[in-house]
């Protein structure tokens, strides 16, 4: 046995190691983030327009969804330490770059190469770090470092907009970045160290480049259509060549990996009825995160609320997530991982009930919003320990990497288009309402009757939410057997 192979042995996780890997998974989930709710404010001091700042926003997700994959196989080989360190250092490059953004015309470089800079390192740090959580804890120990793995990630998305705000009004919105770089120093300093964790690679494997290249152009042409269908024209001729495109390379990259040893994609991962159906319900819960953008949108344009008004009734949805995070994990070492999983879907699913609730007043939909959001932080934290766990727990250790980071790309990339499609979704309807006023014969929308156009196309636009979240649900019901899920070494 090797010095690296001994070490993985004998070597066990600590909260040294824990913690500065969530420094890492901060300085993506709660820094970076913030630009959702901070862009306007960054577009007018770095001088740069708005169209641009969008992309800007965007292509942080972007970057990390379609990389994560790639990093988690390539985790795998050359080390899952090494791969983390490297986040550490696309985190700190991209937020001094935008720390110390000028103004003018060399403003949008940096904005633009700071914020790719921090779509690699979530990419890099993500499925690495989930990896070692694999290798270096066992049994309870594990459960609870998900579920801190997990508090980085949900917990630090529930607060970026009111974090982003809090930070950009009271000391300007370039600290955001700075504190993030001097939060990943640290965090690189507390995983420095850690004995080194990589698979079992037969000497004849080969690095899948071939492979790597058309799934980023798939997954590039995918989120492009995705997040701008709407605004080509879903039968323009530009969203059907898109269209054409991501299906042609589709086949192409089945047709590549399929059956390849060598394959960055391991389909054979997908053999395992658990992994794959924790995957599958993470993908379309995650997407359901378009009930957020839906709600800001008709509470902003339906009900006159300014951005910050709207904004605060999703704080329950941070608060909750975290208070109940390890709750989940108590009901995982209880039940096992199906019964919170259908527990979470549940509670998600009534919040976008709750939401849907277009119909009636003002006040009393705000009301009902904040229940919903910390409905659907409890119902978030249920669910995400279990389904990690079950996924991770199945897969034996040389596909942890790999596999970690498929489950975290369909985080991601179910995240990013649930939102674009449920805002589609929202925005022809309120444009045009014509093809669904016939819901005003079945319910009553009490108030004001100028608004119906956005009221109603939240309602049909949440109703798509409702239907993932069906689907998600009855995926766990097929896949995820009942009771403690054995795990595999």
């Amino acid at each position: 046995m090797n010095q690296s192979a001994a070490a993985e042995v004998t070597y066990q996780g600590n909260d040294r190691l824990l913690f500065g890997i969530i420094m890492g998974l901060l300085a993506f989930w709660l820094f970076a983030q913030t630009t959702l709710n901070i862009a306007p404010t960054m577009a007018a001091d770095l001088g740069v327009e708005q169209s641009l700042m969008n992309i800007a926003v965007s292509i942080t997700a972007l970057f990390s969804g379609i990389f994560v994959v790639v990093v988690g196989g390539l985790a795998d080989r050359i080390g899952r330490v090494k791969t983390v360190m490297w986040g550490f250092a696309f985190s700190i490059t991209g937020s001094l770059l935008l720390g110390f953004a000028p103004s003018g015309d060399w403003g949008s470089s940096f904005l633009l190469l700071g914020r790719i800079c921090q779509g690699l390192s979530g990419a890099f740090i993500m499925p690495a770090s989930l990896a070692l959580v694999k290798e270096y804890w066992q049994g309870a120990g594990r459960q609870r470092a998900i579920s801190l793995w997990s508090m980085g990630t949900w917990g630090g998305t529930g607060f970026a907009a009111l974090f982003g705000g809090l930070m950009a009004e009271n000391v300007g919105w370039r600290w955001i970045f700075i504190v993030a770089a001097l939060v990943s120093l640290l965090g690189m300093l507390m995983v420095r160290g850690t004995p080194e964790s990589r698979a079992r690679v037969t000497g004849g494997s080969r690095f899948d480049v071939k492979g790597i290249m058309v799934f980023v152009t798939t997954m590039v042409a995918l989120q492009v259509l995705a997040t701008q269908g709407s605004k080509f024209g879903w039968t323009s001729p530009m969203a059907l060549g898109l269209m054409a495109l991501v299906v042609g390379l589709g086949v192409t990259f089945f047709k590549l990996e399929f059956g390849n040893p060598n394959a960055f994609v391991q389909f054979r991962l997908f053999r395992n009825r658990i992994y794959t159906g924790a995957a599958l319900s993470n993908l379309l819960l995650n997407a359901t995160a378009g009930i957020i953008i839906v709600t800001m949108l008709v509470l902003q344009q339906g009900g006159g609320l300014s951005a910050q008004a709207a904004g605060l009734v999703t704080l329950g949805y941070a608060i909750s997530i975290l208070a109940f995070i390890r709750v989940g994990e108590k009901l995982l070492q209880r039940f096992g991982p199906r019964q919170p999983m259908l527990w979470g879907c549940c509670i998600v699913g009534l919040t976008i009930v709750l939401l849907m609730q277009t119909h009636l007043m003002l006040e009393s939909y705000k009301l009902l919003s904040v229940i919903a959001f910390t409905l659907f932080g409890v119902g978030l934290a249920f669910y995400a320990t279990p389904s990690t766990d079950a996924a991770l727990s199945n897969l034996p250790s040389e596909q942890a990497g790999a596999g970690a980071g498929i489950y975290k790309m369909a985080s991601s990339l179910g995240s990013s288009f649930g939102v674009a499609i449920a805002s589609a979704v929202y925005t022809a309807i309120a444009s045009d309402n014509a093809g669904v006023n016939w819901i005003e014969g079945v319910v009553t929308f009490v108030g004001n009757q100028e608004n119906l156009a956005s009221r109603e196309a939240a309602f049909f636009a949440l109703l798509f939410t409702l239907v993932l979240l069906v689907t998600a649900t009855v995926s766990i019901v097929l896949t995820i057997p009942k009771g403690k899920v054995a795990e595999r070494g």
